[in-house]
């Protein structure tokens, strides 16, 4: 796009590439095509058909694999008739001691408490457009909310930092893996399904399209 079209253009029919900040004329493509920066080849816009249900399907698994996650063993460690089992908090809370403290305060937020508000921030704001009904209040700045903490949701930098644990005591002791360590390595991939299948600009301009008839229908 040329400087001068820039100039003219409405700021609303832009959209800004996220990695390399070239704007473009913001056009929605067919449903499987998908639009694509020119410079650094990041797709833009990637409609899916159903998408919206699918990824509060893939939401609504996350909740349900996270609280899963806490309540049901995460490891066994067994040694000379010696057994000892572990929730996901047991380990994450496994520093208790002063400053300490802290950081399994952090952990657990970020494995636990982060994915699990991201699940319910998505089926907030995206089941009543999926259901042809306005977007409730404060869905826009919920969805801004939902992907601030996206980088912070690190459930998978967790399930590596276990594998290289497990590794290295695996010849000190007998490990078996409880409900909950399948759990998360599910809710780990399912994370990563749901983040693909979400086109953020098909999101951001249903719910903008929704408040704009909000007020329309709004009395003076």
């Amino acid at each position: 796009m040329h400087d001068t079209d820039i100039a003219r253009a409405d700021p609303a029919e832009l959209i800004a590439c996220p990695q390399c900040d070239a704007l473009y004329r913001a056009r929605m493509p067919e449903h499987g095509a998908r639009a694509v920066c020119a410079r650094c080849h990041t797709v833009l816009i990637a409609p899916k058909r159903r998408a919206g249900m699918t990824i509060i399907m893939l939401a609504a698994a996350v909740l349900v694999l996270v609280l899963g996650a806490v309540w049901f063993p995460f490891l066994k460690i067994s040694r000379q008739g010696f057994v000892n089992e572990a929730t996901l908090l047991d380990a994450a809370m496994s520093f208790t001691g002063g400053p300490l403290l802290v950081l399994s305060l952090a952990v657990t937020a970020l494995i636990v408490l982060v994915p699990l508000a991201r699940a319910v921030l998505t089926i907030y704001v995206l089941a009543p457009v999926v259901f042809d009904r306005p977007p409730p209040p404060g869905a826009l700045r919920l969805f801004a909310l939902s992907e601030a903490l996206r980088p912070w949701s690190m459930a998978e930098i967790f399930a590596l930092g276990c594998a290289v644990a497990l590794v290295k005591v695996a010849d000190l002791a007998q490990l078996s893996f409880g409900p909950a360590f399948w759990m998360f390595a599910a809710l780990v991939f399912l994370t990563v399904i749901q983040d693909r299948w979400m086109c953020r600009w098909s999101v951001w301009h249903a719910l903008e399209q929704g408040q704009a008839a909000r007020r329309e229908r709004a009395p003076a």
